[in-house]
């Protein structure tokens, strides 16, 4: 199915310079699998978007369809520049363009499909910086936060590169090396002859919702050595798995009514707590999820009393590390 495959972050951001040459690596753009029969297939359908109102043929990037390394596949010059910003005095201009994925080879009328994800580029007017003027955070990372989305129970994957291929292509006199620090038993692992990030095994969100890790990047030059560290941050995404439950096993809870109670009174309670779901907007979407029932064959029980249903977000701590969930109280 082509919904199965997803992107694990939402946009990326990438410098184009001018007068790189055609063929230079921008971006490696990842795909994660639903199933472990699916092969990701990645295409550049729609025009370069300028601003909100304009758009233009992309006549300078492309992308391999099963790599997902997007890059230049036509210099881009002055003209270029000054025909794709919007005044010809801007030092940068910022285009976007969609990547769209897919399970097999790509149709053209496929462009409207939902998976894509935005790929923003800035087109700064002037030739790419000599490697010895950028700082080891330029030579190491893009200005994007290495944050990234990861679906529980989906198969393993490698879903980040952590050089980039720009600097990669450009600054080969330069010796740059990563590590990925995390505490021991992360399922992910770093590959250093790929540079390449894996999640080695299926998540569970209910055993943890968040993993903080750290990219660690070390410049050598001669005899010179720079290093320098960023947050690696993975957010594992929600699947409705997990039966809600109740902290004492039951179900049901009886009510003992006594004479001259004023209305509004309540009678009983009983608690339900789900480590699936969290409160979700509009509220009424969450209380439709459950009910809560008065068994009675006796029309006058079910016009005289009725059931509330109040809700709100709680933490849960398996393992020690935070899970959002619900707890609903009738």
């Amino acid at each position: 199915v082509a919904l199965g495959l997803y992107f694990p972050r939402k946009e990326y951001l990438e410098n184009v310079y001018i007068d790189e040459p055609a063929g230079m690596p921008l971006l490696h753009i990842h795909a994660l699998k639903d199933s472990h029969k699916e092969v990701a297939h990645f295409h550049l359908c729609q025009n370069l978007i300028i601003s909100r109102a304009r758009s233009h043929e992309n006549n300078w990037f492309q992308i391999r369809e099963k790599t997902g390394l997007l890059y230049l596949s036509k210099s881009l010059d002055r003209e270029d520049f000054n025909m794709l910003s919007v005044g010809n005095w801007m030092p940068l201009s910022k285009v976007m363009l969609y990547v769209f994925l897919s399970s097999h080879p790509f149709q053209e009328k496929e462009c409207d499909s939902a998976t894509r994800t935005t790929v923003f580029l800035s087109l700064i007017n002037a030739t790419a910086p000599a490697c010895s003027s950028l700082t080891a955070r330029q030579l190491c990372f893009t200005e994007m936060d290495l944050s990234f989305h990861i679906k529980e129970n989906k198969p393993p994957g490698t879903f980040h590169q952590l050089q980039l291929p720009s600097v990669h292509h450009l600054c080969q006199n330069l010796s740059i090396s990563y590590k990925l620090l995390a505490a021991e038993g992360v399922p992910f692992r770093y590959n250093e002859n790929t540079t390449s990030v894996r999640v080695t095994e299926s998540l569970d969100r209910e055993e943890r919702e968040r993993y903080e890790l750290i990219a660690k990047c070390t410049v050598r030059e001669g005899f010179r050595e720079m290093q320098v560290e960023v947050p690696f941050l993975v957010n594992v995404l929600d699947e409705d798995d997990s039966p809600p439950f109740l902290p004492n096993g039951t179900d049901t809870a009886d009510a003992v009514v006594e004479f001259n109670r004023k209305e509004g009174t309540v009678l009983s309670t009983l608690t339900v707590y789900d480590a699936d779901t969290t409160p979700i907007y509009p509220l009424e979407s969450s209380r439709k999820k459950y009910t809560g029932t008065i068994i009675t064959d006796d029309p006058w029980i079910s016009e005289t009393f009725r059931v509330e249903h109040i809700f709100d977000e709680i933490h849960f701590s398996p393992n020690g590390s935070q899970v959002r969930g619900t707890r609903h109280e009738y």
